[in-house]
């Protein structure tokens, strides 16, 4: 099958560890027809019945002092992961007309979020749980279906904003887990923060060519689309080191504030 057509199948499963299976499984050498325009169908994306999709201020996790507080925090981070296979697949189906590299790119992404999820799953398994077992939040998608018509501010707001403060976050996070004592979702969280940084990488790259070939301002454009599109106030700690490596310039690190 056409690699942009499987993208879109594999995102319409509702099954999360088929789906992540399915992903691992993408081949980047497969046939890919950059031009091909799909027809969306209903239900996208696929879905299991849990999680509980809530607001994210009605979430109100265990005490890190309790096991399951581990374990929710750890799910927390496992939804994310879910909900990043889905966009690196929805990128690749969506937009039409780009190189063929900008989809290789995006479909590996899908593979590694895919392993992510995968690692933290099992992970929860052995404290006793299992993804769904705790209600989750729906932000990421919130701001895919937001930039579903517009490949640049898609770019710009999910991987180069979204992603891009899981950098921030990660050490934080895996500060909080290791001093709970949780030594395994530590490491799992050092191999995560390093892809993800290539997949913030990935999207600075094409947000630059996009720009480019529009003639527009990086930095400028945006603040723009930030505004445009209500992405969420960035706030301190930034995680510098981890944003000069996924190619942040100087300019941008300043624009933070």
């Amino acid at each position: 099958m056409e690699v942009r057509a499987r993208a879109l199948q594999i995102l319409a499963l509702t099954d999360p560890l088929a789906k992540a299976a399915a992903a691992r499984a993408l081949d980047e050498r497969a046939p890919l027809d950059p031009h091909a325009e799909l027809a969306e169908p209903p239900g996208i994306p696929g879905r299991p019945a849990r999680p509980q999709l809530v607001e994210h201020i009605r979430l109100k996790p265990p005490s890190m002092r309790m096991p399951a507080g581990v374990a929710a925090l750890v799910h927390s981070i496992a939804h994310i992961e879910f909900n990043a296979i889905n966009l690196a697949l929805d990128v690749c189906w969506r937009f039409a007309g780009m190189p063929a590299a900008f989809y290789r790119d995006w479909l590996r992404i899908a593979a590694e979020e895919a392993l992510h999820f995968t690692l933290l799953r099992e992970h929860l398994v052995t404290l006793g749980f299992d993804y769904g077992d705790f209600d989750a939040h729906n932000a990421l998608w919130d701001m895919a279906e937001r930039t579903r018509h517009d490949l640049l501010a898609r770019i710009a707001l999910v991987p180069r904003t979204l992603e891009a403060r899981g950098l921030d976050a990660s050490p934080a996070v895996k500060r909080k887990l290791v001093g709970a004592g949780d030594h395994r979702a530590g490491e799992i969280l050092d191999l995560i923060l390093r892809d993800e940084i290539g997949h913030v990488a990935a999207g600075n790259r094409w947000f630059r060519f996009l720009c480019e070939q529009r003639g527009l301002e990086p930095v400028a454009t945006y603040a723009e689309l930030a505004e445009r599109y209500q992405a969420p106030k960035l706030r301190a700690p930034f995680n510098l080191e981890a944003r000069r490596a996924a190619g942040f310039d100087e300019a941008e690190l300043a624009a933070l504030g």
